[in-house]
């Protein structure tokens, strides 16, 4: 049985298909490249299986790094912890509860230096995930390697380096996107300089896709990208071809399986096209080479070891799409970082691949076929007539501008949600085929996640930041801080070269960064939701129907709109979640009030305090993806005792199992892991208020003198004054037999 595609597909597919297709008959290594960007392909060279890796400190990550490559990996892909990613110290308040979490904590050259100790930097490819830090945690890098006797010259590697994406869905930016052009800018030409064989770019696509867009604008906003980075270095002076070659790209894989191949060949038709347009002219510079990654988020936190099968076959579509490296996801990625015997069983994933069923054996075998060809002609042309629509906009800087690449990306997102809550589109044990009620418990075992202690780390942070401090020449840290300050302000000299003399005199990431805020103040976004992008989709689904109905009716009992405030507290920037959701109540008829990003705790119980006092906070959400959710939520909540804030409070997001236990126990509502659909949440967030409402009339009716003997039952009052107990408990307190 065929099933709802964000890219339809026919259910057959003949000559009359491929009719007038300008690419068919075209050779591997030669233009436009959609067979591959070299002749031989995999037959010559396999892909290289790239590990992605890095969690709490240098030392940790470090013993991760070298396990993958004594275990098949042949690259490393570096994660660093948001604090990292924003450009400030562990040290800093504001990373408190993110350090170490969702990847490496970097200070400073002596943690670069420990995070590759025994890695042949020579010999091994480093692709880093930085965007917005770029600057100090690169310089930490190269500086690293030259104290251990590696020129820059052999490093080998890349470097994301893509901050336009970060504006339009990942959100780890620091600086507005116009000085941050120019450190994209400068980083590209010091690379290119110095370190040849460095990739100064990889623009993503992966983040789009992950943020809810589908093939077609995954690829469009990813070149339109691509062609605001060369059209900005070209104005340097800099040749084209030169430009183009040190290009890479990056891509996500999920589980629309042909189409996902369609896509990465359809991504080097359009590149060899684009970079022709842009005055590219050799092979190198029009030929697209990328890395992939198959999908984060079509992970399942329940019964977890169907990921397996998922991240095998979009494995696959990386290799039938012609990629040049592959990093596959660990199965219990939904839930926490992945487990040792997990990450070995990603890799060992792609050596079977290449090594037992023959992947490696023809090149493109997917070429001539009246499928594939077609569906890679029809996503080149749709993406392209989106770069057209991108390009009126006045290119990548204006459709960020104007907030119309993150509208569509949002647009997407609710729609891809709307079809899985409707069971259109199918997750095996999630929304569709799910154990009886009597296997439940065994099929939901959950596996041992890994667990970091954020404090622990943020700990040995801050005792090594203080070893650096006390040791360094604090006249010559001075002087090469006051000199990045002053290549940012007078747009003289090169911000990476003048960076490294920064990190060569020990200063840390956080110095780094200020001393560039003292000219560009970290940048603010409004990163609101789109109203009204689910009714569109799912206006004639009964369950949705229902429960706008609940709203409804509890509108009609308070008298106004039932009202939400979303908080996104902490570092963590992945709002996808955070903006479907809100959308999704807005539709359902919630009055929502949204924090904003990087809200801490102290901010969103201000703000809670400030609604409450307009009766404008029936309930609390946090979003959560970045790990930090213990200490983030527990803070809230006392924050919110103090201020005299009543409204239960609920999680979503990636949060294990014992930890949504602990945040029960401590007071929260309830949790909604990946996979709730929105009606369900809905109706639970109905309950709540309801609960909350009538405790507040129940508690009025007893302080009033004929009824304030009733005043001293104490399982009502208990039931009536928790607002955050979970609903069981309530239930439970107050004596139901439900």
């Amino acid at each position: 049985m065929s099933r709802p595609r964000r890219v339809p597909l026919k259910p057959l597919y003949t000559q009359a298909d491929i009719e007038g297709i300008a690419h068919l008959g075209t050779q591997p290594g030669a233009a436009p490249f959609v067979r591959g960007p070299y002749a031989s392909m995999y037959t010559a060279r396999p892909w290289t299986i790239r590990q992605y890796a890095g969690y709490a400190d240098a030392a940790d990550s470090n013993l991760a790094l070298r396990r993958a490559l004594e275990r098949g990996a042949q690259g490393l892909s570096i994660a660093f912890d948001l604090p990292t990613q924003l450009g400030y110290d562990s040290t800093d308040d504001a990373a408190r509860a993110d350090v170490g979490l969702t990847g490496v904590a970097i200070d400073t050259v002596e943690d670069m230096t420990r995070l590759f100790d025994g890695i042949a930097l020579d010999r091994v490819s480093v692709s880093m995930t930085m965007n917005g830090a770029v600057l100090p945690v690169l310089a930490a890098f190269i500086v690293a390697a030259e104290e251990r006797g590696i020129p820059m010259t052999a490093l080998r590697g890349t470097v994301q380096n893509d901050i336009l994406k970060e504006f339009m869905v990942r959100n780890t930016w620091v600086f507005a996107p116009q000085p941050s052009m120019r450190i994209v800018a400068d980083v590209a030409q010091f690379l290119g300089e110095h370190m040849p064989r460095f990739n100064a770019l990889s623009v993503s696509g992966y983040h789009f896709q992950e943020g809810g867009a589908d093939a077609s604008l995954e690829l469009a906003l990813t070149f339109s990208n691509a062609i605001a980075y060369v059209r900005a270095l070209r104005e340097r002076g800099l040749p084209v071809d030169d430009v183009c070659e040190q290009l890479s790209f990056f891509f996500g894989t999920g589980t629309d399986f042909y189409t996902e191949i369609a896509k990465l060949r359809a991504a080097r038709l359009l590149w060899s096209r684009i970079a022709g347009d842009e005055g590219a002219s050799t092979a190198k510079s029009r030929a697209l080479r990328m890395h992939c990654q198959t999908s984060g988020w079509t992970l399942s936190a329940t019964r977890t070891q169907n990921n397996i099968v998922r991240t095998t076959v979009e494995a696959m579509a990386a290799v039938f799409g012609g990629t040049q490296s592959l990093h596959t996801n660990a199965f219990d990625e939904a839930l926490a970082l992945p487990s040792a015997s997990a990450a070995q069983l990603a890799r060992d994933t792609q050596l079977i691949l290449q090594h037992e069923m023959g992947l490696c054996d023809v090149i493109d075998p997917w070429a001539g076929s009246y499928m594939m060809e077609s569906l890679t002609a029809r996503l080149a042309d749709r993406a392209r007539a989106i770069i057209d629509e991108v390009e009126a906009l006045g290119g990548a800087f204006e459709a960020i501008r104007t907030g119309w690449a993150q509208r569509k990306i949002r647009e997407h997102a609710a729609a891809a949600q709307m079809r899985i809550d409707a069971g259109e589109q199918v997750i095996v044990g999630v929304n569709a085929f799910r154990a009886a009620e009597a296997d439940q418990d065994e099929d939901n075992d959950s596996p041992a996640c890994l667990a970091i202690d954020g404090e622990c780390v943020r700990m040995q942070q801050s005792r090594r930041l203080a070893d650096v401090k006390l040791r360094r020449d604090d006249r010559r840290l001075r002087a090469t801080l006051a000199a990045l300050t002053r290549a940012a302000r007078e747009d003289n000299g090169n911000l990476l070269a003048a960076t490294i003399e920064c990190m060569r005199a020990r200063a840390t990431v956080g110095e780094c960064t200020r001393a560039l805020e003292a000219v560009w103040p970290r940048h603010a976004q409004d990163t609101s939701d789109s109203p009204h992008a689910h009714e569109t989709h799912v206006r004639e689904d009964v369950q949705w129907r229902a429960a706008c109905v609940e709203v409804a009716r509890l509108r009609e009992k308070l008298g106004r709109k039932p009202c939400l405030l979303m908080a996104k507290l902490g570092l963590d920037g992945h709002d996808r979640g955070a903006s479907v959701v809100s959308s999704a109540l807005k539709d359902a008829g919630f009055d929502v009030t949204m924090t904003g990003l990087f809200a801490s705790p102290m901010h969103a119980a201000d703000l809670a305090a400030q609604l409450a006092a307009q009766e404008r906070c029936d309930v609390i959400g946090v979003s959560s993806l970045g790990g930090a959710h213990m200490p983030l939520v527990l803070q809230l909540m006392r924050e919110l005792e103090r201020k005299g804030v009543r409204a239960p409070v609920v999680v979503g997001g990636i949060v294990p199992d014992a930890h949504a236990c602990a945040l029960r126990d401590a007071g929260v509502a309830d949790v909604f892991a990946p996979g709730a659909t929105m009606h369900a949440i809905i109706e639970r967030l109905v309950q709540l208020i309801e609960v909350r409402f009538s405790s507040q009339h129940a508690a009025r009716y007893m302080a009033s003198s004929a009824f304030a003997s009733l005043a001293t039952v104490p399982s009502i009052s208990c039931s009536l004054s928790s607002p955050n107990k979970p609903m069981r408990k309530v239930l439970k307190s107050a004596g139901s037999s439900h």
